[in-house]
Protein backbone atom coordinates (compact mmCIF):
# COMPACT_ATOMS: atom_id res chain seq x y z
CA UNK A 1 0.00 0.00 0.00
CA UNK A 2 3.02 2.27 0.12
CA UNK A 3 4.94 3.98 2.90
CA UNK A 4 2.88 5.99 5.33
CA UNK A 5 -0.46 4.41 4.46
CA UNK A 6 -0.97 3.54 8.14
CA UNK A 7 -1.23 7.26 8.87
CA UNK A 8 -3.81 7.94 6.16
CA UNK A 9 -7.27 8.09 7.80
CA UNK A 10 -9.01 7.28 4.50
CA UNK A 11 -7.03 4.08 4.05
CA UNK A 12 -7.44 3.21 7.71
CA UNK A 13 -11.21 3.43 7.29
CA UNK A 14 -11.07 1.26 4.18
CA UNK A 15 -9.04 -1.37 6.03
CA UNK A 16 -11.51 -1.40 8.92
CA UNK A 17 -14.52 -1.63 6.61
CA UNK A 18 -13.27 -3.97 3.89
CA UNK A 19 -10.47 -6.05 5.36
CA UNK A 20 -11.24 -6.26 9.06
CA UNK A 21 -14.98 -6.71 8.51
CA UNK A 22 -17.41 -8.08 5.95
CA UNK A 23 -17.29 -5.65 2.98
CA UNK A 24 -20.86 -6.49 2.06
CA UNK A 25 -21.95 -4.68 5.23
CA UNK A 26 -20.98 -1.46 3.43
CA UNK A 27 -23.41 -2.07 0.56
CA UNK A 28 -25.56 0.99 -0.07
CA UNK A 29 -23.64 3.07 2.45
CA UNK A 30 -21.28 6.05 2.16
CA UNK A 31 -18.36 3.82 1.12
CA UNK A 32 -20.30 2.08 -1.65
CA UNK A 33 -19.21 3.88 -4.79
CA UNK A 34 -22.21 2.43 -6.64
CA UNK A 35 -24.59 4.22 -4.29
CA UNK A 36 -22.49 7.38 -4.28
CA UNK A 37 -22.45 7.63 -8.06
CA UNK A 38 -26.10 6.66 -8.46
CA UNK A 39 -27.06 9.53 -6.15
CA UNK A 40 -25.30 12.13 -8.31
CA UNK A 41 -28.04 14.16 -10.07
CA UNK A 42 -27.98 14.44 -13.84
CA UNK A 43 -27.87 18.22 -13.41
CA UNK A 44 -24.57 17.91 -11.53
CA UNK A 45 -23.10 15.81 -14.30
CA UNK A 46 -24.23 18.21 -17.01
CA UNK A 47 -22.90 21.19 -15.05
CA UNK A 48 -19.58 19.38 -14.57
CA UNK A 49 -20.07 19.76 -10.82
CA UNK A 50 -17.47 17.15 -9.88
CA UNK A 51 -17.23 18.59 -6.36
CA UNK A 52 -20.70 17.19 -5.70
CA UNK A 53 -18.98 13.81 -5.30
CA UNK A 54 -17.21 12.85 -2.03
CA UNK A 55 -13.77 12.23 -3.48
CA UNK A 56 -12.20 12.47 -0.03
CA UNK A 57 -13.84 9.21 1.11
CA UNK A 58 -11.93 7.07 -1.35
CA UNK A 59 -8.20 6.29 -1.73
CA UNK A 60 -6.64 8.35 -4.54
CA UNK A 61 -9.85 10.41 -4.64
CA UNK A 62 -8.40 13.92 -4.28
CA UNK A 63 -5.86 13.33 -7.04
CA UNK A 64 -8.52 11.92 -9.35
CA UNK A 65 -10.76 14.90 -8.55
CA UNK A 66 -7.95 17.16 -9.80
CA UNK A 67 -7.66 15.09 -12.97
CA UNK A 68 -11.40 15.41 -13.58
CA UNK A 69 -11.13 19.18 -13.09
CA UNK A 70 -8.57 19.27 -15.91
CA UNK A 71 -11.11 17.79 -18.32
CA UNK A 72 -12.84 21.18 -18.48
CA UNK A 73 -9.69 23.08 -19.41
CA UNK A 74 -9.40 24.91 -22.73
CA UNK A 75 -5.77 23.77 -22.86
CA UNK A 76 -5.57 20.43 -24.73
CA UNK A 77 -2.48 19.46 -22.77
CA UNK A 78 -4.38 19.84 -19.49
CA UNK A 79 -7.24 17.73 -20.83
CA UNK A 80 -4.78 15.07 -21.90
CA UNK A 81 -3.21 15.10 -18.43
CA UNK A 82 -6.63 14.69 -16.89
CA UNK A 83 -7.58 11.66 -18.99
CA UNK A 84 -4.12 10.20 -18.54
CA UNK A 85 -4.48 10.55 -14.78
CA UNK A 86 -7.73 8.59 -14.74
CA UNK A 87 -6.17 5.96 -16.98
CA UNK A 88 -3.32 5.76 -14.50
CA UNK A 89 -5.71 5.01 -11.67
CA UNK A 90 -7.17 2.17 -13.74
CA UNK A 91 -3.69 0.85 -14.48
CA UNK A 92 -3.10 0.85 -10.71
CA UNK A 93 -6.44 -0.94 -10.08
CA UNK A 94 -8.27 1.98 -8.45
CA UNK A 95 -11.59 1.29 -10.15
CA UNK A 96 -13.70 3.18 -7.60
CA UNK A 97 -12.35 6.67 -8.26
CA UNK A 98 -12.08 5.96 -11.99
CA UNK A 99 -15.79 5.09 -11.95
CA UNK A 100 -16.54 8.44 -10.32
CA UNK A 101 -14.79 10.10 -13.26
CA UNK A 102 -16.90 8.31 -15.89
CA UNK A 103 -19.79 10.85 -16.19
CA UNK A 104 -17.27 13.63 -16.71
CA UNK A 105 -15.17 11.69 -19.20
CA UNK A 106 -18.32 11.21 -21.25
CA UNK A 107 -19.17 14.90 -21.17
CA UNK A 108 -15.62 15.77 -22.16
CA UNK A 109 -16.03 13.39 -25.09
CA UNK A 110 -19.27 15.08 -26.11
CA UNK A 111 -17.57 18.48 -26.37
CA UNK A 112 -16.59 18.97 -30.04
CA UNK A 113 -13.86 21.42 -28.98
CA UNK A 114 -12.02 18.70 -27.10
CA UNK A 115 -9.07 17.25 -29.02
CA UNK A 116 -8.97 14.13 -26.83
CA UNK A 117 -12.56 12.97 -27.15
CA UNK A 118 -11.78 9.44 -28.27
CA UNK A 119 -9.22 9.00 -25.49
CA UNK A 120 -11.82 10.09 -22.93
CA UNK A 121 -14.39 7.66 -24.32
CA UNK A 122 -12.05 4.70 -24.39
CA UNK A 123 -10.83 5.40 -20.86
CA UNK A 124 -14.45 5.37 -19.68
CA UNK A 125 -14.87 2.00 -21.41
CA UNK A 126 -11.65 0.67 -19.88
CA UNK A 127 -13.14 0.99 -16.39
CA UNK A 128 -15.01 -2.26 -17.05
CA UNK A 129 -12.55 -4.06 -19.29
CA UNK A 130 -11.08 -7.22 -17.84
CA UNK A 131 -7.32 -7.12 -17.26
CA UNK A 132 -5.22 -8.31 -20.16
CA UNK A 133 -4.01 -11.84 -19.58
CA UNK A 134 -0.70 -13.37 -20.71
CA UNK A 135 -0.88 -14.06 -24.42
CA UNK A 136 -2.48 -15.74 -26.23
CA UNK A 137 -6.11 -15.14 -25.44
CA UNK A 138 -8.69 -17.45 -26.98
CA UNK A 139 -12.00 -17.60 -28.80
CA UNK A 140 -13.78 -17.81 -25.45
CA UNK A 141 -12.10 -14.73 -23.96
CA UNK A 142 -11.55 -12.24 -26.76
CA UNK A 143 -14.45 -9.79 -27.16
CA UNK A 144 -15.86 -10.87 -23.79
CA UNK A 145 -16.35 -9.11 -20.49
CA UNK A 146 -15.80 -11.26 -17.45
CA UNK A 147 -17.42 -11.44 -14.04
CA UNK A 148 -15.16 -9.23 -11.89
CA UNK A 149 -15.73 -11.50 -8.89
CA UNK A 150 -13.96 -10.49 -5.71
CA UNK A 151 -11.51 -7.92 -6.96
CA UNK A 152 -9.74 -5.68 -4.48
CA UNK A 153 -7.89 -2.40 -4.94
CA UNK A 154 -4.41 -1.89 -3.46
CA UNK A 155 -5.99 -0.05 -0.52
CA UNK A 156 -8.22 -3.00 0.27
CA UNK A 157 -11.35 -1.39 -1.18
CA UNK A 158 -13.79 -3.78 -2.88
CA UNK A 159 -12.89 -2.93 -6.46
CA UNK A 160 -15.74 -4.97 -7.89
CA UNK A 161 -18.09 -2.21 -6.80
CA UNK A 162 -16.06 0.29 -8.80
CA UNK A 163 -16.46 -1.80 -11.94
CA UNK A 164 -20.18 -2.19 -11.33
CA UNK A 165 -20.52 1.54 -10.64
CA UNK A 166 -18.79 2.35 -13.93
CA UNK A 167 -21.12 0.08 -15.90
CA UNK A 168 -24.12 1.68 -14.24
CA UNK A 169 -22.75 5.16 -14.93
CA UNK A 170 -22.38 4.30 -18.61
CA UNK A 171 -25.94 2.97 -18.63
CA UNK A 172 -27.22 6.18 -17.04
CA UNK A 173 -25.67 8.10 -19.93
CA UNK A 174 -26.63 5.65 -22.67
CA UNK A 175 -28.49 8.41 -24.52
CA UNK A 176 -25.34 10.53 -24.64
CA UNK A 177 -23.35 7.61 -26.01
CA UNK A 178 -26.05 6.72 -28.51
CA UNK A 179 -25.95 10.29 -29.83
CA UNK A 180 -22.19 9.98 -30.32
CA UNK A 181 -22.74 6.99 -32.61
CA UNK A 182 -23.73 9.59 -35.22
CA UNK A 183 -20.82 11.94 -34.54
CA UNK A 184 -19.21 13.56 -37.62
CA UNK A 185 -15.81 12.10 -36.68
CA UNK A 186 -15.49 8.39 -37.63
CA UNK A 187 -13.16 7.61 -34.74
CA UNK A 188 -15.65 8.99 -32.24
CA UNK A 189 -18.40 6.82 -33.70
CA UNK A 190 -16.22 3.74 -33.16
CA UNK A 191 -15.19 4.79 -29.65
CA UNK A 192 -18.83 5.44 -28.74
CA UNK A 193 -19.78 1.93 -29.84
CA UNK A 194 -16.90 0.43 -27.86
CA UNK A 195 -17.99 2.38 -24.76
CA UNK A 196 -21.71 1.77 -25.18
CA UNK A 197 -21.40 -2.01 -25.03
CA UNK A 198 -19.61 -1.68 -21.68
CA UNK A 199 -22.79 -0.26 -20.11
CA UNK A 200 -24.94 -2.44 -17.87
CA UNK A 201 -28.02 -1.58 -19.97
CA UNK A 202 -30.50 -0.85 -21.40
CA UNK A 203 -29.62 -3.92 -23.45
CA UNK A 204 -32.39 -3.78 -26.05
CA UNK A 205 -31.91 -0.09 -26.80
CA UNK A 206 -28.17 -0.49 -27.10
CA UNK A 207 -28.50 -3.35 -29.58
CA UNK A 208 -31.09 -1.42 -31.60
CA UNK A 209 -28.92 1.71 -31.68
CA UNK A 210 -25.86 -0.21 -32.87
CA UNK A 211 -27.82 -1.97 -35.60
CA UNK A 212 -29.42 1.31 -36.70
CA UNK A 213 -26.04 2.99 -37.00
CA UNK A 214 -24.60 -0.01 -38.84
CA UNK A 215 -27.39 0.25 -41.43
CA UNK A 216 -26.72 3.98 -41.88
CA UNK A 217 -22.92 3.81 -41.77
CA UNK A 218 -20.96 4.11 -45.01
CA UNK A 219 -17.41 4.06 -43.60
CA UNK A 220 -16.24 0.41 -43.84
CA UNK A 221 -13.87 0.67 -40.86
CA UNK A 222 -16.57 2.17 -38.66
CA UNK A 223 -18.92 -0.58 -39.84
CA UNK A 224 -16.28 -3.11 -38.81
CA UNK A 225 -16.13 -1.51 -35.36
CA UNK A 226 -19.91 -1.53 -35.00
CA UNK A 227 -19.94 -5.21 -35.92
CA UNK A 228 -17.31 -6.02 -33.27
CA UNK A 229 -19.36 -4.04 -30.74
CA UNK A 230 -22.45 -6.07 -31.57
CA UNK A 231 -20.53 -9.31 -31.16
CA UNK A 232 -19.23 -8.14 -27.79
CA UNK A 233 -22.79 -7.20 -26.81
CA UNK A 234 -23.99 -10.67 -27.84
CA UNK A 235 -21.32 -12.22 -25.64
CA UNK A 236 -23.24 -10.98 -22.60
CA UNK A 237 -26.84 -10.94 -23.81
CA UNK A 238 -28.64 -13.92 -25.36
CA UNK A 239 -28.94 -13.31 -29.09
CA UNK A 240 -29.46 -16.64 -30.86
CA UNK A 241 -29.52 -15.07 -34.30
CA UNK A 242 -26.24 -13.20 -34.00
CA UNK A 243 -24.01 -16.10 -35.02
CA UNK A 244 -25.97 -16.67 -38.25
CA UNK A 245 -26.11 -12.95 -38.97
CA UNK A 246 -22.36 -12.55 -38.51
CA UNK A 247 -21.64 -15.59 -40.68
CA UNK A 248 -23.66 -14.00 -43.47
CA UNK A 249 -21.45 -10.90 -43.24
CA UNK A 250 -18.12 -12.71 -43.65
CA UNK A 251 -19.59 -14.99 -46.32
CA UNK A 252 -20.70 -12.08 -48.50
CA UNK A 253 -18.01 -11.07 -51.02
CA UNK A 254 -19.90 -7.83 -51.62
CA UNK A 255 -19.04 -6.63 -48.12
CA UNK A 256 -15.85 -4.52 -47.76
CA UNK A 257 -12.81 -6.50 -46.59
CA UNK A 258 -12.73 -4.77 -43.20
CA UNK A 259 -16.35 -5.72 -42.54
CA UNK A 260 -15.84 -9.32 -43.66
CA UNK A 261 -12.73 -9.58 -41.52
CA UNK A 262 -14.47 -8.14 -38.44
CA UNK A 263 -17.34 -10.56 -39.02
CA UNK A 264 -14.96 -13.50 -39.25
CA UNK A 265 -13.25 -12.48 -36.01
CA UNK A 266 -16.63 -12.01 -34.38
CA UNK A 267 -17.95 -15.37 -35.54
CA UNK A 268 -14.93 -17.13 -34.09
CA UNK A 269 -15.58 -15.43 -30.74
CA UNK A 270 -19.28 -16.31 -30.71
CA UNK A 271 -18.91 -20.04 -31.23
CA UNK A 272 -16.55 -22.91 -30.54
CA UNK A 273 -17.64 -24.70 -33.72
CA UNK A 274 -14.89 -26.02 -36.02
CA UNK A 275 -13.47 -23.37 -38.30
CA UNK A 276 -14.97 -23.83 -41.77
CA UNK A 277 -12.78 -23.73 -44.85
CA UNK A 278 -14.91 -20.89 -46.17
CA UNK A 279 -13.92 -18.72 -43.22
CA UNK A 280 -10.24 -19.44 -43.76
CA UNK A 281 -10.72 -18.49 -47.40
CA UNK A 282 -12.36 -15.22 -46.33
CA UNK A 283 -9.43 -14.49 -44.04
CA UNK A 284 -6.97 -15.22 -46.83
CA UNK A 285 -8.84 -12.83 -49.08
CA UNK A 286 -9.36 -10.03 -46.55
CA UNK A 287 -6.53 -10.14 -44.00
CA UNK A 288 -4.17 -8.13 -46.17
CA UNK A 289 -1.64 -5.60 -44.97
CA UNK A 290 -3.87 -2.83 -46.27
CA UNK A 291 -6.92 -4.07 -44.34
CA UNK A 292 -4.83 -4.57 -41.21
CA UNK A 293 -3.58 -0.99 -41.51
CA UNK A 294 -7.12 0.36 -41.92
CA UNK A 295 -8.40 -1.61 -38.93
CA UNK A 296 -5.42 -0.91 -36.65
CA UNK A 297 -7.10 2.11 -34.96
CA UNK A 298 -10.10 0.06 -33.78
CA UNK A 299 -10.06 -0.06 -29.95
CA UNK A 300 -10.49 -3.84 -29.79
CA UNK A 301 -7.33 -4.36 -31.82
CA UNK A 302 -5.32 -1.66 -30.08
CA UNK A 303 -6.28 -3.06 -26.69
CA UNK A 304 -4.27 -6.20 -27.39
CA UNK A 305 -1.65 -4.59 -29.64
CA UNK A 306 1.36 -4.21 -27.40
CA UNK A 307 3.79 -3.79 -30.26
CA UNK A 308 2.32 -0.88 -32.21
CA UNK A 309 0.93 -2.47 -35.38
CA UNK A 310 0.17 -6.10 -34.56
CA UNK A 311 -3.41 -5.99 -33.28
CA UNK A 312 -4.90 -8.03 -36.11
CA UNK A 313 -2.13 -10.60 -35.98
CA UNK A 314 -2.61 -10.98 -32.24
CA UNK A 315 -6.33 -11.49 -32.71
CA UNK A 316 -5.60 -14.25 -35.19
CA UNK A 317 -2.91 -15.72 -32.94
CA UNK A 318 -5.54 -16.28 -30.26
CA UNK A 319 -8.38 -17.34 -32.51
CA UNK A 320 -6.44 -19.57 -34.90
CA UNK A 321 -3.26 -20.59 -33.07
CA UNK A 322 -2.60 -23.53 -35.33
CA UNK A 323 -2.83 -21.33 -38.41
CA UNK A 324 -1.21 -18.17 -37.04
CA UNK A 325 1.28 -19.25 -34.35
CA UNK A 326 2.88 -16.57 -32.19
CA UNK A 327 6.40 -15.91 -33.54
CA UNK A 328 9.12 -17.30 -31.32
CA UNK A 329 10.63 -14.64 -29.10
CA UNK A 330 7.69 -12.22 -29.35
CA UNK A 331 7.31 -10.43 -26.01
CA UNK A 332 3.61 -10.06 -25.12
CA UNK A 333 4.45 -7.58 -22.38
CA UNK A 334 6.75 -5.45 -24.50
CA UNK A 335 4.52 -2.38 -24.59
CA UNK A 336 1.18 -1.20 -23.25
CA UNK A 337 -1.87 -0.70 -25.44
CA UNK A 338 -2.03 2.76 -26.96
CA UNK A 339 -5.04 4.88 -26.03
CA UNK A 340 -4.14 7.74 -28.31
Amino acid sequence: MGAGWQDDPVRQEIVRAFLDADPLEQAGGPLDVRAVLAALPAASKDAFAYDDLPWERFPEGPGTRDDVARLRSTDPEQVYRGVRGVEGQLANSYWSVAAMAVPFLLRAAADPRNRHRGYALETAAWTVRRPLTPWPETRSTLLRFDDPGWRYEPSGYFGTWGIEAAREALAADADLLTALLDDPVPGIRVAAACTLVAASGPAGRIRAALHAQLRAEDDPVVRAGLLLALVQWAGEHPDPGCETWVRARWSDPAEPPAVRLAAALGWLCLTDAPVPDALLAALDACATEETARLMAPLPWLREIDRGGDAGLRRFLDGLLPSVHPEPEGDDPWGASPSWE
